[in-house]
């Protein structure tokens, strides 16, 4: 367990933690790589327990919770919740009950989507879970109380991509399925609301339309921890290629295998972290708060 550190220097040189339902946080870990090529990363996908996307608000509140008490007690500077129905379930509980900085995902991309709508006509894609919380709703209101939102539920596409399946008939239909209705409404932007939708940004272009953006707030979300870090003043500063690594509370030859598709990079090594593990560490986090 790492002793929390207050000196920013010190703070610098720690990782930055990302965690997800699954693998579709794989999309942002792979932009915030890009964007911030200096910066440690570790990764934890909560495979054992997906898809959050139809859980209750209290699950999924408990799962962000340990994990991110978890990370905190391995060391980390910053966490970054790349999944949209933990963010909009648990962030503002999370803030409140961690020190460390936390960032969402579902700000970040409805900022871009309110700065590119040129009708102030907005989709959001997103899971159940997602849609029911109204967090893309309130995000987008908060910025343009004028703005339309269209939600549309895609219950199962996650699971889809997750499984590693992004071409299938099946996979067409379900999209086909989902984007008519969200169509009928003429938004000029959509967001991705999802971190696994990217992988099938191709189709859920043709079939919106070309004159549809597309938002992938991935792309935000790196910004956003770029901003964070420099704002904090724990950014690193050396000229050096940063290092990243993999946990996963369920099977580690499927996460290696079906993960690099979504990291568009090899993952290397990969350790399963135990569900028993994360509680001992949120009753010891709780302890600590409490002592």
């Amino acid at each position: 367990m790492t002793r929390p550190l207050t000196d920013t220097r010190d703070l610098s040189a720690l990782p930055i933690g990302v965690f997800d339902s699954g693998m579709g946080g794989l999309t942002v870990l792979h932009e915030c790589l890009v964007a911030l090529p200096s910066e440690d990363f570790i990764y934890v996908g909560d495979t054992a327990r997906f898809p959050y996307g139809e859980k209750t608000k209290e699950e999924l509140e408990r799962y962000a919770t340990q994990i991110a008490a978890f990370l905190e007690c391995t060391g980390v500077k910053l966490l970054v919740v790349a999944c949209f129905s933990a963010t909009a379930a648990a962030l503002p509980a999370l803030q409140a009950r961690f020190s460390t900085p936390i960032v969402g995902v579902v700000m970040p991309g409805a900022r871009a989507a309110v700065q590119s709508s040129r009708y102030r006509r907005i989709g959001v894609l997103a899971t159940e879970a997602t849609v029911a919380s109204g967090s893309y709703e309130r995000a987008i209101h908060g910025l343009d109380v004028a703005a339309e939102v269209h939600q549309q539920a895609c219950p199962k596409l996650a699971t889809f991509i997750q499984e590693g399946d992004v071409a299938s008939q099946e996979v067409v239909d379900a999209v086909r399925r989902y984007t008519a209705p969200l169509k009928e409404k003429r938004p000029d932007v959509v967001i991705m609301g999802c971190t696994h939708y990217p992988l099938v940004a191709p189709m859920l272009q043709r079939l919106l339309g070309r004159d549809v953006t597309l938002v992938n707030p991935a792309l935000e979300i790196a910004r956003e921890v770029g901003d964070v870090l420099a704002r904090q003043g724990i950014a690193r500063q050396e000229d050096r290629e940063g290092e990243y690594s993999f946990l996963c509370t369920g099977d580690v030859e499927t996460f290696r295998a079906v993960g690099a598709r979504f990291l568009q990079m090899p993952l290397g090594e990969v350790r399963q972290v135990g569900l028993d593990e994360l509680a001992a560490c949120e009753a010891a986090h709780d302890a600590r708060g409490t002592a």
